[in-house]
């Protein structure tokens, strides 16, 4: 399975996010490019630990339902739901936004599996390092697709 731990898989992401450009349009949802990347870059940091996280009500309800869809084989699909403090609405620069993600996600792959597994996801609540490293592979996977990249 792909995971942002297997250096094949992230250098496939490099090159996929090399190829984003600031106009590039979107196939569906809301955000711009630099937005995107902003969405992206927040949601590291809660693998990462610098953006702690308390397991949502509503994840401790519905997470044993879904953990293994959103960590299994398939992308994720247009519409999945987000956390509302991932949610970027005002204007980003693409070029700030790109460095920043390329530094977050080095940080991730630095701190490794064992730092990631003390982070909390604000809807799994406890991730194993593996499963970060499978969920940020498949976040990112989905938003360079919502930009056809």
């Amino acid at each position: 399975m792909q995971s942002l731990f297997n250096p094949a898989d992230r250098e496939v992401l490099s090159l996929r996010l090399a190829d984003l450009e600031a106009d590039t349009p979107r196939l569906w949802g809301k955000m711009n490019a630099a937005q995107m990347l902003q969405h992206c870059t927040r949601g590291l940091e809660a693998a990462t630990g610098d953006r702690p996280m308390k397991q949502l009500f509503r994840g401790k309800l519905l997470s044993p339902f879904l953990r293994g869809i959103a960590l299994g084989r398939k992308p994720f699909h247009r519409g999945t739901p987000t956390d509302p403090s991932f949610v970027i609405t005002d204007d980003r620069d693409f070029e700030a936004e790109h460095k920043r993600l390329a530094t977050v996600i080095d940080r991730f792959i630095q701190r490794g599996p064992e730092s990631a597994s003390k982070a909390t996801h604000a809807f799994f609540g406890h991730l194993s390092g593996e499963e970060w490293g499978r969920l940020m592979y498949k976040h990112l996977d989905h938003h360079l697709r919502q930009f056809g990249v």
